[in-house]
């Protein structure tokens, strides 16, 4: 996949800037948050793929969007997302990925913690913008569970307020 636009190396707020533009695109519900993904090689810099809350048919998540379009356009099922994403691939996401599903669907962290059955290693480290809200699952342990697997979990600050803005936006539906 091809740039989306220019992003110095490294420079890890204009990447969560791109992931809450993508969020942006997540239709408002009051049963999601809105959430956006960019999946990075950081040692070239290259986006591999981008995904969003409900990008994807069924009740997707932006990490399970990114990774579903990443490992499509590879040529292998998601399972086999880690044996060809390069190894210094790293995912911002504007929210702590989820630890538990209310809907059936696989949770983000084992589709991230999925990739490091790879020969390359898988996702190294997750960049996130605010932690999940207690709103639909309390006390979300997603980022310790992808530390204690040795994944690097690193904050980035300055867009919280826009991320949980844009986030909640269906919630205040009626």
């Amino acid at each position: 996949m091809d740039d989306l636009r220019h992003i110095a190396p490294l420079d890890h707020l204009e990447y969560m800037r791109l992931a809450l533009s993508l969020a942006r695109q997540s239709p408002r519900k009051p049963t999601n948050f809105r959430v956006g993904a960019v999946l990075v090689d950081e040692a070239t810099n290259k986006i591999l793929s981008t995904g969003y809350t409900l990008e994807l048919p069924g009740n997707t998540h932006a990490e399970q969007c990114a990774l579903q379009k990443f490992s499509a356009a590879a040529g292998v099922s998601e399972e086999q997302a880690g044996t060809v994403l390069p190894s210094s691939t790293v995912l911002y996401t504007t929210m702590e990925p989820c630890q538990s599903r209310s809907a059936g669907n696989y949770p983000c962290v084992e589709r991230i913690l999925g990739t490091l059955s790879g020969d390359n290693g898988g996702i190294k480290s997750v960049y996130i913008g605010v932690k999940e809200p207690d709103t639909f699952v309390a006390a979300n342990t997603g980022q310790s569970k992808l530390e204690q697997a040795g994944i690097i979990c690193m904050h980035v600050s300055g867009l919280e307020e826009e991320i949980l803005q844009t986030a909640t936006e269906g919630h205040r539906m009626s």
